[in-house]
């Protein structure tokens, strides 16, 4: 007695799958989305004030901006796309990312505006930023 295996219908052939999945991953192609600029930061607190140092390379002192408002401090960039004089200008590769890019963070004390001061040398920006007197955590003596 011959056993024979009849197709399902609800069972696909192992190669017709196969072959299906693998044309379906040939016809995709990945992209990443352009990244926005990003701002690394490092701050460190010290008894009376912080300094942030924040790495913005390639940048004119121009295009960086810093707000202060309490507590709270934003740094704002805009990486500007290079114009070229000539016209016949081909791209071979263009990895570098244009557009604004910010960094905003809350610090422990407030900060004195009128004393704090921001330097950008060779594309790290240094903040230094005083504590507001009043600021200061008082001890309360348990009566």
């Amino acid at each position: 007695m011959n056993i024979t295996r009849l197709p399902s219908m609800f069972t696909p052939e192992p190669f017709l799958f196969d072959d299906a999945f693998r044309n379906f991953m040939q016809r995709f192609r990945w992209e990443p989305a352009p990244e926005t600029p990003q701002i690394p930061l490092q701050i460190v607190e010290m008894d009376d004030s912080y300094i942030v140092t924040a790495g913005i390379p390639g940048m004119k002192k121009e295009d960086i901006h810093v707000e202060i408002d309490g507590r709270q401090v934003m740094i704002t960039a805009e990486y500007k796309k290079p114009v070229y004089e000539k016209k016949d200008v081909r791209f071979l590769r263009d990895e570098l990312s244009y557009g604004f890019a910010s960094r905003v963070f809350t610090l422990g004390f407030e900060v004195d505006r009128t004393k704090a001061v921001a330097k950008y040398v060779d594309g790290v920006l240094t903040l230094t930023l005083p504590k507001l007197a009043s600021a200061h955590a008082e001890t309360l003596v348990v009566q």
